[in-house]
């Protein structure tokens, strides 16, 4: 389970807590990089768009969905592995979650936040987003609840807040051990955040009910958001969107980038938070088997997908399916193939699984082919629907790439601030692992 050797209760304190209240200028100097980065290509860029229109953007008459969608549903998707994986090895009692769970789950909170920013992005007059809600006004304006779109507001709304109590009630007991570490103002804080945590049966036992409760209940909630996404699309009858294989689709491709997404942040905790000792090799090969096999269930799926449009033999799911593979934007589908298809197949050697800097790697490729694999479904359906000559082009604008950057800028922050507030480790759950010392007789 750990591989430098079984630390003491009062190491895993230290080790887990230092990180919270030891900040170093290595820190600010990361901390203010990433902030400016998030300013200059995800603020300046967007400030810009709300005073010329979302003209600035590629979008245009026959493409009226882009980049901004396409990030929105990556994000959404890269959320889903976090709760979701956290809470299916909680309920099948997986001893080796118990150290990657916490910034798992923090990940999920981050990305949920990130995907939000890019609704309000793609609305252009985003001081009317209070339109969306059902809120009694003097216009008489009302939401329409069968349009997809509303789905994703309440989805969202809903799995963000259950996913926010999910991390917080888990992190009750740490915040208790961060009060008893600290002094000051500190101690103050996270006095009323851990809501005068003694550690008693009762408290425990209680946690423990809760616990698992809100596991159950957060499965089927991570599920459907994603499938209310797909949904977004595949209501629509644009050919190469109009796929009832759509919600699975979206589900496996959502696990599989957010299982790649914990590859790249646990590698990040070991290498700058010193974290070796608790994150380790067995971790990395859960997670590369995890990878293989979702890696085989999105390959199946697509090779469906594709025997779809065929089968279905319609003049316009044949030339949406030639324009996907033959197109203009087929290097970027290939691509895709290879990264999410191919590349995780080298995990099945066990020296690439057990290599920290080999599977930092194929994380970042599965992902970058999952960020393509959204912009394709925008890319070559939107513009081309129904009428050669109504046919047009989507192509991102320096806007929307730049926006693109600055939201990994905006999540790299978040989860900055997240480890100087929240354990990153769990300490109790790491404490349940420790095997009790032997005395000498």
């Amino acid at each position: 389970m750990f591989d430098h050797g079984q630390p003491s209760y009062a190491e895993v304190n230290k080790d887990v807590l230092s990180v919270m209240l030891v900040t170093g200028p290595r820190y600010w100097m990361l901390l203010g990089g990433t902030m400016s980065v998030a300013a200059i290509f995800f603020f300046m860029p967007w400030i810009y768009q709300l005073f010329v229109g979302v003209g600035a953007a590629g979008m245009n008459r026959n493409a009226v969905w882009g980049t901004y969608l396409s990030n929105f549903i990556f994000w959404i998707g890269l959320s889903h592995s976090g709760t979701l994986l956290s809470a299916v090895l909680h309920i099948t009692n997986s001893q080796w979650r118990k150290s990657i769970y916490r910034s798992a789950e923090a990940m999920t909170l981050f990305s949920l936040m990130t995907a939000v920013l890019f609704v309000m992005v793609h609305l252009g007059r985003v001081w009317y987003v209070h339109w969306s809600f059902p809120i009694p006004n003097q216009m008489g304006l009302w939401p329409n609840f069968r349009s997809p779109l509303m789905f994703d507001v309440m989805a969202i709304t809903t799995y963000l807040i259950a996913s926010s109590i999910f991390i917080y009630m888990g992190s009750l007991p740490d915040f208790a051990a961060v009060r008893d570490a600290s002094t000051g103002l500190r101690r103050r804080l996270y006095t009323i955040f851990s809501f005068g945590w003694r550690g008693t049966a009762r408290e425990w036992h209680t946690l423990g009910w809760a616990y698992t409760f809100f596991a159950v209940f957060v499965i089927p909630l991570a599920v459907s958001v994603h499938s209310i996404v797909s949904w977004d699309f595949a209501l629509s009858v644009v050919p190469g969107l109009h796929h009832t294989i759509f919600a699975p689709y979206f589900v496996c491709g959502a696990i599989f980038s957010g299982t790649a997404g914990i590859v790249t942040v646990m590698y990040c905790l070991r290498k700058f938070l010193n974290f070796e000792r608790y994150i380790g090799q067995e971790h990395l090969d859960n997670l590369g088997k995890l990878l293989i096999l979702l890696s085989m269930i999105w390959s199946y799926i697509n090779i469906l997908e594709l025997f779809g449009s065929w089968y279905g033999g319609t003049s316009f799911e044949l030339e949406a399916l030639k324009f996907k593979l033959t197109g203009f934007y087929a290097p970027l589908y290939w691509e895709m193939i290879l990264f999410c298809a191919f590349v995780p197949l080298l995990m099945f050697s066990r020296k690439i699984r057990l290599s920290w800097n080999k599977m930092l790697v194929v994380s970042i490729l599965i992902n970058i082919g999952m960020l393509t694999e959204r912009f394709i479904i925008v890319a070559t359906s939107q513009p081309r629907k129904f009428l050669p000559d109504a046919f047009g082009f989507y192509f991102p604008s320096w806007i929307e790439i730049s926006i693109t950057v600055g939201s990994f800028a905006i999540f790299a922050t978040l989860f900055l601030i997240f480890i100087k507030c929240v354990p990153a480790i769990s300490i109790y759950e790491v404490k349940e692992t420790l095997k009790p010392l032997r005395r000498n007789a």
